[in-house]
Order: structure tokens, then C-alpha cells, then sequence
């Protein structure tokens, strides 16, 4: 078993690389099917959804647009309960179909706050796809549409997932050893 260090923490191999790629292929032909002809906006939420959301738009063969948008709530391997905004969105939603891209949700917290305003603005349709899930962890409801991968509560960190900045270029998804 390949053991990487990041940081001080020890994390271990948790899903591959292919399998990841066969996941998103898989949610891309669903999406090219639920939104055949509609022209869909996708929101990708920075920093950690960048890789899934670029493999995932090199997949889809619909007519689609995408924004980026950066919000945060971690600090370390923990939630700090408090949702920051970097980078706001500037493309204008009302009367768009419009797809969230998110890398994990855990508590939910992130976009228990962001959802709402979106839907202030007022979108033909919103939904939420997510690489990752983890239910046991969730605190704050949020309806789920698309999910790659269903988790348990554990600290996991690659492909766009990081440890205090570190991490995000791993090809494949690892966990934190301790918790294995």
C-alpha cells in the first residue's frame, strides 16, 4: 500500500484514478440527457472542484457554459462553520438552467448559504452535482442531484481536494490513514 506524506499526516490510497474518470464520464452522459437543448450554466465552486469540473465539461457534448466561483469553510482537515466569498459571481443567472459543481459536501454549510442566493436570483432550474459525498457529516440540508461518489465521514484529499493548500495535484483520491 503507497503511503503519501502531506504535511504531517499519512494518507493512503482510497479511490483511483480510472474509477474517477468512469464516474464523471457516466454523470456527464446523464447531465447531456437532462439538459438536451437547454443550454445549461454550470457553476464550478473554486478551489477544489476545479479538476471535476474541467474533466467533467471535457465530457459533455450539450451546448453549456461555466463560471467559477470561489467560496470556503475549511481550515486544516476541519470546517470552520464560517462560509467565506473570494470571488463573486458576475454572470447573470435569471431564467437559466443552472448546475452547481461542487468537489465535496460534508456538513453542507458551504451551500446551505450560497443556494439561496442563487435562487433569489432567480434561475429556470438549479441543481447540485457533486463528486463527492458524505452524508454522515451533513448538518445542513441540501438537496443533492448529481453525486459521483457517496463517503464515509473521513478526510480525504487529491484530485483538486487539499490539505492546508497541499494536495491538490494528486491524480487520485486519498484518505487520511488515522481514519482508515
Amino acid at each position: 500500500m503507497q503511503v503519501i506524506k502531506v504535511h504531517d499526516k499519512e494518507f493512503i490510497p482510497y479511490l483511483p484514478e480510472t474509477l474517477i474518470h468512469e464516474k464523471i464520464k457516466e454523470l456527464a452522459a446523464q447531465l447531456d440527457k437532462d439538459y438536451q437543448g437547454k443550454k445549461p450554466l454550470f457553476i464550478s465552486i473554486l478551489n477544489g472542484s476545479f479538476m471535476f469540473s474541467a474533466d467533467l465539461f471535457k465530457e459533455l457534448s450539450i451546448e453549456a457554459e461555466i463560471c467559477f466561483i470561489k467560496l470556503a469553510s475549511y481550515k486544516g482537515t476541519k470546517s470552520t462553520g464560517h462560509v467565506i466569498t473570494a470571488i463573486g459571481l458576475d454572470t447573470e443567472i435569471n431564467n437559466r438552467h443552472v448546475v452547481i459543481l461542487e468537489d465535496i459536501i460534508d456538513t453542507g454549510k458551504t451551500l446551505s448559504e450560497f443556494l439561496p442566493q442563487l435562487v433569489n436570483q432567480q434561475p429556470l432550474s438549479l441543481k447540485v452535482a457533486v463528486l463527492l459525498h458524505k452524508p454522515d457529516a451533513m448538518k445542513y440540508p441540501v438537496q443533492i442531484d448529481y453525486c459521483c461518489f457517496t463517503i464515509p465521514n473521513r478526510f480525504v484529499l487529491g484530485y483538486g481536494l487539499d490539505y492546508d493548500g497541499l494536495g491538490r495535484n494528486i491524480r487520485e483520491i486519498y484518505q487520511l490513514k488515522d481514519e482508515a
